[in-house]
C-alpha cells in the first residue's frame, strides 16, 4: 500500500542526513587542523574540540551508512498471519485509526515521520520499546509499551 514510496522517502532522507553529516564532518576536520586552531595556552582546547566533533561526525556517516545500505536491500513483506509482524511492516494502532497514522518496522531511521497521502508515519526499530512490542505480535493483539512515567495500552488494529 503505502510501503514502498514511505521506503523511498526514508532513503532520500537518510541521503540528506548523510550529505549534512559529510559536510559537518569535512568542515571539522579543518576547523582541528586549521593553523588558527593551534593551541596557545594549556587552557586553548579548540582543537581538541573540532577533533571530537569530527570523531563524532566520521561514527554519524557511518549509522547514515548502514541504514541506508539496510533500507536498499529490505524487503517488504506481505502481513503473514503465522509469522505475525516482522521488519518492514506498517502497523496502526486502534487509539490512531481516527488519525490515520501508522508506525513504520524498519531497520534504521528512528523517529522520522512524514505524510503520505493524508497517512502519517512514523519509523521504529526492533531496538525502540515500541518496536519490541509489536514484533511478532498479530492484529488485534493487546500491547502494553513503558512510555516514561506511563504505558501505552492499546491493540493492533491493521497490518500491512
Amino acid at each position: 500500500m503505502y510501503k514502498k514510496p514511505l521506503t523511498e522517502k526514508i532513503i532520500r532522507h537518510l541521503q540528506n542526513e548523510l550529505e549534512n553529516a559529510v559536510r559537518a564532518a569535512e568542515e571539522a576536520h579543518l576547523a582541528a587542523t586549521d593553523d588558527q586552531s593551534v593551541a596557545e595556552t594549556q587552557y586553548d582546547t579548540l582543537a581538541i574540540e573540532a577533533g571530537y566533533l569530527a570523531e563524532g561526525q566520521s561514527r554519524r556517516i557511518v549509522e547514515f551508512q548502514n541504514a541506508l545500505a539496510a533500507y536498499q536491500q529490505l524487503e517488504l513483506p506481505a502481513y503473514n498471519e503465522k509469522t505475525g509482524i516482522t521488519l518492514g511492516h506498517l502497523v496502526q494502532l486502534d487509539g490512531d485509526t481516527a488519525n490515520k497514522h501508522w508506525f513504520f518496522l524498519g531497520p534504521g531511521a528512528a523517529g522520522y515521520r512524514t505524510n503520505i497521502e493524508g497517512q502519517s508515519f512514523t519509523v521504529i526499530t526492533p531496538h525502540s520499546p515500541m518496536g519490541q512490542a509489536l514484533l511478532g505480535k498479530f492484529i488485534y493483539d493487546d500491547i502494553c509499551v513503558a512510555l516514561g512515567k506511563g504505558e501505552l495500552n492499546d491493540f493492533i488494529a491493521a497490518v500491512c
